[in-house]
């Protein structure tokens, strides 16, 4: 395990091309959230510059898990999360999936008089660099296992369990992350860290905030990188995943 104290674009400069199976991180939000006070170091150059390096470093079949979202400014949604997903693609990543975190509740849900639905999900851009290795969660039941189908072309059983579908709901909040304010859940790192990557993997977290990533990572045997620009952070994941 390896945790960096720095700017993630500087210090992914010194990675050897194709050196990452796996990236699982959640940028900065447009002004979203302060960040610590950090957000006027965040741009549009800042995230093309990183999302190119990431490809750079990610190696043929691994995956980037880019959890994104839109902060509402003058009465419209800003769009940054499709904006960074389609450079993605103009980099050389495929868009191999569109998935939904769905959140059990809503930091601001809507009013009465609001103009607008309560805002409850996140999207997780799967960025492919070629075809991904998988290990797609079978964990959705069958409403029809061990029928076969009625033309006789279904060799098998319908199984038990089938793929989940790609709306993922989990509960949100802060537990052991210390002070961070934008936690994403410990199951949405670990759910994706078995769909995306193998033991003995290596998993980055660019924006690592409390270590979320991280933490999971080390309980399912894989090694870890961590960076981590503000102090405040970079603190509480360290302690975290002593």
């Amino acid at each position: 395990m390896k945790l960096i104290h720095g700017d993630c674009l500087e210090v992914m400069k010194s990675f050897d091309d194709d050196c990452i199976d796996l990236t699982v991180t959640s940028p900065p939000y447009d002004n979203l959230r302060t960040y610590n006070g950090n957000n006027d170091q965040w741009s549009e150059q800042v995230w093309k510059d990183c999302i190119q390096e990431l490809y750079r470093v990610t190696k043929d079949g691994g995956v980037v898990v880019w959890v994104a979202g839109d902060a509402t400014i003058k009465g419209s949604e800003t769009g940054t999360s499709f904006k960074q997903a389609l450079w993605a693609m103009e980099c050389g990543f495929r868009l191999h999936d569109t998935m939904i975190f769905e959140k059990n509740s809503s930091t601001f849900p809507a009013r009465a008089g609001s103009n607008r639905y309560t805002q409850i999900f996140e999207y997780m851009f799967i960025l492919s660099k070629g075809s991904p290795v998988k290990q797609l969660i079978c964990d959705k039941k069958n409403k029809w296992a061990g029928f076969k189908d009625y033309s006789g072309k279904l060799k098998n059983p319908v199984p038990e369990y089938s793929p989940r579908t790609n709306i993922w709901k989990y509960t949100t909040s802060k537990g052991n992350t210390g002070t961070h304010t934008a936690p994403f859940p410990e199951q949405l790192a670990h759910d994706h860290i078995i769909s995306w990557s193998n033991e003995g993997d290596t998993v980055l977290d660019c924006f690592m905030g409390s270590g979320t990533t991280g933490k999971m990572a080390k309980q399912l045997g894989r090694n870890f990188i961590g960076i981590e620009l503000d102090e405040e952070y970079f603190k509480i994941a360290k302690a975290r995943l002593k």
